[in-house]
């Protein structure tokens, strides 16, 4: 009689357990139950995910959104990987993304980068702006956006922030670091066609281009600009890739083309040891070249000058580069949401690797933060920089 009702105490006492599992896991939106396998989520992981949520359901004094807690996950994933270039992107902010790089989108026309500091700092307004005319400069870090504290979110939530619908405003929070303030400012978001190149020419028959970025439409207009300028008799390029954040790796690498003699452009190394090697073909421009660069020059604008360097074709002047030789890449879902994160390290031709320390001009001048913020509309006699490649293409020719 005991051992029979001690076996039917065990027998109760499984069917609770797995009634209470069963609660547990059919309450839980299908969403958000890990489901784990090859070298995923251990069985502790899936298992303390599910209790977490059912914990936040019972006791949570507020509503909340399953769709925010998703989203919140997702992003909390990629944070984990310790890639400060890593982001989950929602399908809204996957569409904008593909946005931007396409060089067509609707915000304050700024391009801007993540710091260590977990905030995020406008690198380069676009000449004629929304930002640019409200006075935003390169370096304003965003503090929040219509009073969101942005610390710690991600760059792209961020611009998702600034991003909205034409003709609307939205007040953003600025910290400037040359005037040791915070002020607010109110953009009016516009439809912007990224204008990423553009040129005159200087005295003494040289040519000036200036790239702000490497989107889908720079290639094109560099090659226009680069063409214009040689039929109005250019013999001389003086190549601005100042308070450029970079950009598409292709798009640098067909505009180093135009560039370098036959060989390697770029290669890249990814975390098996495999390379992959970008190179030039035998017809370039043949030239003198001036590459102007300063430490908001980064990635692409490192790859472009990285390969002007080593080639021997250009002379650096300015100050050291932004330090960035990663490659990152966007793994597309099926819902149309995306991650993005680090895949690869890139090298110069020669073999440097460039990653937190960035590429030492030939002739280093230095430039006031405040000249440096506005770079794209200094006088050439405030331009420091400029009046030292003017001198240097001049010894060239």
């Amino acid at each position: 009689m005991k051992d029979r009702k001690f076996l039917e105490g065990i027998i109760v006492g499984m069917i609770f357990v797995i009634a209470i599992h069963m609660l547990i896991q059919f309450s839980i939106p299908a969403m958000l139950r890990i489901t784990t396998t090859g070298r995923g989520f251990d069985r502790a992981a899936t298992e303390k995910m599910n209790m977490i949520y059912s914990i936040i359901d019972t006791h949570f004094v507020d509503h909340f959104s399953i769709e925010d807690l998703e989203r919140g996950m997702f992003m909390g994933l990629m944070y984990g990987l310790g890639d400060p270039y890593a982001a989950y992107l929602s399908a809204e902010e996957h569409e904008q993304f593909q946005e931007r790089t396409s060089g067509v989108f609707v915000g304050i026309g700024a391009v801007v980068i993540g710091t260590e500091e977990g905030r995020v700092m406008i690198v380069s307004p676009f000449d004629g702006s929304p930002a640019a005319e409200a006075g935003i400069m390169a370096q304003d870090v965003v503090m929040a956006v219509d009073g969101v504290d942005t610390l710690n979110i991600d760059v792209y939530s961020v611009v998702a922030m600034l991003r909205g619908t034409p003709n609307t405003d939205v007040t953003i929070t600025l910290f400037r670091e040359s005037e040791d303030r915070t002020f607010d400012v109110i953009v009016t978001r516009a439809l912007i066609t990224v204008p990423t190149v553009s040129s005159r020419m200087l005295e003494e028959d040289i040519g000036y281009i200036r790239l702000s970025g490497f989107e889908q439409v720079t290639y094109d207009q560099f090659k226009d600009a680069l063409d214009e300028l040689q039929n109005k008799g250019a013999q001389s390029f003086i190549i601005d890739v100042r308070n450029n954040p970079g950009g598409l790796l292709d798009i640098v690498a067909d505009i180093a083309n135009l560039l370098v003699p036959e060989g390697i452009i770029v290669y890249t190394e990814d975390r098996y040891g495999n390379q992959s090697f970008l190179h030039s073909d035998a017809n370039y421009l043949g030239l003198p070249i001036v590459v102007l660069v300063n430490g908001n020059s980064a990635s692409a604008s490192e790859v472009l000058a990285g390969a002007i360097m080593d080639h021997g074709v250009g002379t650096l002047v300015g100050e050291q580069t932004f330090g960035k030789a990663t490659v990152q890449r966007i793994f597309g879902l099926p819902d149309d949401s995306a991650v993005k994160f680090t895949i690869a390290r890139y090298f110069t031709p020669n073999g440097a690797s460039i990653h937190s320390y960035g590429i030492t001009p030939h002739y280093i001048i230095e430039m006031e933060p405040t000249y440096t913020a506005r770079i794209a509309s200094l006088d050439i006699d405030e331009d420091v920089q400029l009046l030292k490649a003017v001198e240097v293409i001049s010894t060239l020719r």
